[in-house]
């Protein structure tokens, strides 16, 4: 059966004799503001943080200044001078060593006052070698520091842009004795400290790698090229590679035997044996391997191909790792201090790390929280009201954490004692 087509529309009005109707008053109302629909999301979408950048709250926030003022004070006991260096430099001396990686981890602004470019530090390391070398003299120093630094980019997957970066530095010490006594500060340090995990230690010595660069005489491209094989550990290209560069079998013995220090020195070519440095870079490796084991029963690995810093470490670099996660905890290594117009290099080495990683991995003593009876607090009289006083300060200075309750609701979620009104008109502690 067919269906005209005037029958299946519906009534259309006339357009001389009807007027269209009005939509209704609520339909209406979401057209009238429109921009009232948006605000929500555009509130939400405020308060935002950009990815890597964290709130850290609460305990955590107590938990990481506790640590802050812990690990700092253990260094300034170790004999190290505390030093804080600015948030923003002039990008000509924060930047002036500093490697392509750093620089493009760090953000430029410019300073509205001279026009001159300005970075926002993203390591500090390199501020301690600018104070080093204005206040450092030519003997043994010893700088410890910490501070927030941002990242243009976070470091490995989920990593923070906004580290709370603490660390040591030693400069005017170029023999082994430095980087022992910097490890030794280190597990001390976190020894003291209650950690639900236990730090391995991975060795390298950029050293070994630079010498033999020179001794080949590898050009830049060849020197780069091999760095990245050596950081995706693909042995097959790199002995295809190493087929076509002097003294190609050498480097590939690096990958291919660096994790053995026992047995690298006689994997390597003659030229390369016979070579004072890189004799000794190994020995320094393997006797440092060997006080990690003995001293601090730490499981230590090697790995001469480890060349992240290449172009800032001159020698020993360690990495420390927490368990399985993927980025270390804590970074160290040699690297020469700045020049200046009146001294030389200056032979420096340190370590850093992220105290906000810890936090995962530490625990506080748990808190006695008090708080202090509302219904006692408003009928006490003057004189009950100052005694009160006096046990609440006596309470807080032996590490209670007291709340004073503005109403009868204003209560911590955690409160563990109360102090209340005794029958003798007495403030007593009581157990909740």
């Amino acid at each position: 059966m067919s269906v005209s087509s005037d029958s299946a529309k519906p009534d259309q009005p006339n357009s001389t004799n009807e007027t269209v109707s009005q939509p209704a008053e609520n339909s209406a109302a979401p057209n009238r503001m429109p921009y009232l629909s948006n605000f929500g999301s555009d509130v939400a979408n405020s308060w935002l943080l950009p990815d890597g950048v964290v709130d850290v709250l609460f305990e955590d926030a107590h938990k990481q200044e506790v640590l802050r003022h812990q690990l700092i004070e253990q260094l300034i006991t170790h004999g190290y001078q505390l030093v804080c260096p600015p948030m923003i430099e002039f990008t000509e001396s924060l930047l002036s060593d500093a490697s392509e990686d750093l620089k493009r981890q760090t953000f430029k602004i410019i300073d509205q006052l001279t026009g001159r470019l300005m970075g926002v530090r993203a390591d500090i390391t390199p501020q301690i070698l600018r104070i080093d070398a204005h206040h450092g003299g030519t003997g043994i120093a010893r700088y410890c520091y910490v501070g927030d630094v941002i990242h243009t980019l976070p470091s490995g997957l989920f990593g923070s842009r906004t580290p709370l970066q603490l660390g040591a530095e030693i400069f005017g010490c170029a023999s082994l004795a430095a980087d022992i006594e910097l490890i030794d500060v280190l597990f001390t340090m976190v020894n003291k400290l209650n950690m639900s995990a236990a730090l391995h230690i991975d060795l390298g010595h950029v050293a070994i790698f630079k010498r033999l660069a020179e001794l080949a005489e590898l050009s830049d491209s060849d020197t780069e090229q091999l760095m990245y094989l050596y950081a995706n550990k693909n042995l097959p290209e790199l002995k295809r590679v190493c087929r076509a560069l002097p003294m190609g079998d050498d480097f590939y013995v690096l990958a291919r035997f660096g994790h053995d220090i026992a047995n690298l020195l006689a994997k390597l070519s003659d030229a390369a044996q016979q070579d004072s440095q890189i004799a000794t870079a190994i020995d320094e490796l393997q006797r440092l391997k060997n006080y990690l084991q003995d001293q601090w029963q730490c499981p230590v690995s090697i790995d001469v191909t480890e060349l992240s810093g290449y172009h800032y470490h001159t020698g020993i670099v360690f990495n420390g790792y927490i368990n399985s996660e993927t980025q270390p905890l804590v970074r160290g290594g040699r690297f020469d201090g700045m020049q200046s117009q009146t001294q030389a290099l200056r032979a420096a080495t340190g370590f850093s790390m992220d105290v906000s990683r810890l936090l995962a991995h530490t625990q506080l003593d748990a808190p006695t929280v008090v708080l202090v009876d509302f219904a006692a607090l408003s009928n006490a009289n003057t004189d009950e009201i100052q005694t009160l006083l006096q046990q609440v300060e006596s309470l807080r200075q032996q590490g209670y954490r007291v709340t004073m309750p503005l109403d009868a609701q204003d209560s911590p979620d955690d409160v563990t004692h109360r102090l209340s009104m005794a029958d003798d008109s007495q403030w007593q502690l009581q157990t909740v």
